[in-house]
């Protein structure tokens, strides 16, 4: 099998710059909706002291996550907010405390095999940090006996412009991925393990194939520099030769698919205890005088990394994420959630430059690591043909938005996707 990928500029401005300590805002607008599943119910109300890494958010729910304080203060508020899905979730306003202090509950959890394993990784409130979000306790939480899980691939790849925040990670936090994919295999039982990096980051790959020389079954794994090598069904057949096939789950291919910066991340938690209150973003763009990465509590607002950057301009679109797969942001009092990875600042957009007909150039085809007729389905789409929709295998495409990239006539296809996929589980 064939994976078509495209070549993108990698605009990496801030990749060897360390990353700076932390921002400490004034206020945070903590969400209790910050991964894929449930959203969480408060267990504080207005008037409330809380503590860095206080437990403030929980469901009953299998798919959730639990949320803590970023930082210690006071519940000034109790309100709703916009998510970029465009769902409307509760959220928590705390004002910071002149002195920031740890919640007394923190401590390294105790771990003796893998029901305890799993739990901690419940109890930090993990999600996956490469974009998605899902639940992090969820994925490791399968059952052995039915799924033989024989390989874990780290995803390292990241593949869009930009973003640099999982490279920092892997140059500043090498020790902690070692260990945290130590733990993984240890209370898992998985055998041998694989950091799938791009070959365009040459330093990060020679150090940790100097750590992995002295690791049993951990080894690095040098993949080609094109987009979108991160994707998961991406990363699995460039690293085993294992097909994904449609509405599979990497386990059904005996791997376990984690983001580096959450493998680290779990590293850290079973050290230390303190759980998921802050991420590691870079800020960038055209207007963003010195690109850096940055540490911040979630719960930031968008309005204090302005403050924080100096911006040349004021900005025509800022994008939570990539340019590839991020969103745009309408709100500058948007929160950072757990799984934001970058904020994109930029002057000049593609508003106003309307699609024109398709001129069969076979671009998008060409560009579509899954195969895939982005012509066809925008064409079924626009008919709401729901079973040609289902022909053309709409649900294997990864929004990784190549197709829209490379089309010369501005067409909205990767969008037309992404809207087919919900006219096909709402029925029409």
């Amino acid at each position: 099998m064939k994976l078509h990928t495209i070549r993108l500029p990698h605009f990496n401005a801030s990749a060897e710059m360390p990353t700076v300590r932390s921002i400490t805002p004034p206020r945070v607008v903590i969400s209790m909706s910050q991964h894929g599943g449930v959203p969480c119910t408060p267990l504080v109300k207005v008037g409330d002291e809380v503590k860095t890494g206080q437990l403030i958010g929980t469901s009953d729910a299998v798919i959730s996550a639990p949320v803590h304080s970023s930082i210690t203060g006071t519940v000034t508020g109790i309100t709703d907010i916009i998510s970029i899905a465009g769902k409307r979730n509760t959220a928590l306003v705390i004002e910071a405390a002149f002195q920031q202090t740890l919640h007394e509950s923190i401590k390294p959890p105790v771990v003796t095999g893998r029901e305890t394993f799993i739990q901690a990784v419940k109890d930090s409130g993990s999600v996956g940090l490469g974009g998605a979000g899902f639940p992090t306790y969820v994925k490791l939480n399968y059952d052995p006996k039915q799924y033989n899980i024989d390989t874990l691939l780290v995803n390292a790849a990241e593949c869009e412009p930009f973003i640099t925040s999982d490279y920092r990670a892997l140059v500043e936090q090498s020790n902690e991925l070692i260990d945290g994919i130590k733990l993984l295999k240890k209370y898992l039982g998985i055998e041998k393990a694989y950091i799938g990096i791009e070959a365009d980051k040459p330093r990060a790959i020679t150090h940790l194939t100097d750590l992995c020389e002295s690791e049993q079954d951990i080894y690095v794994k040098k993949l080609p520099s094109a987009y979108p090598q991160g994707a998961e069904k991406v990363l699995i057949y460039n690293i085993t030769g294992r097909v994904l096939k449609e509405g599979e789950l990497p386990m059904s291919v005996n791997c376990l698919v984690m983001n580096c910066s959450s493998v680290i991340f779990i590293s850290e938690y079973i050290k230390t205890g303190i759980p998921l209150i802050k991420r590691r973003l870079t800020l960038d763009g055209s207007i963003v005088n010195k690109p850096v990465n940055v540490n911040v509590p979630v719960g930031t607002q968008l309005s204090e990394l302005i403050k924080f950057l100096n911006l040349k301009k004021t900005p025509e679109r800022v994008i939570f994420g990539g340019p590839m797969m991020g969103s745009s942001i309408y709100d500058p009092e948007m929160p950072i959630m757990k799984t934001n990875n970058a904020v994109l600042f930029f002057d000049k957009t593609a508003a106003g430059q309307e699609p024109t007909p398709c001129i069969r150039c076979g671009r998008c085809v060409r560009a579509c690591s899954m195969n895939l007729m982005p012509t066809g389905l925008e064409s079924a789409y626009d008919a709401k043909d729901l079973e040609r929709l289902k022909k053309l295998k709409v649900n294997i495409c990864m929004n990784c938005g190549a197709c829209s990239y490379v089309c010369p006539a501005k067409r909205n296809l990767s969008e037309k996707n992404q809207l087919a996929k919900i006219l096909l589980r709402n029925g029409g």
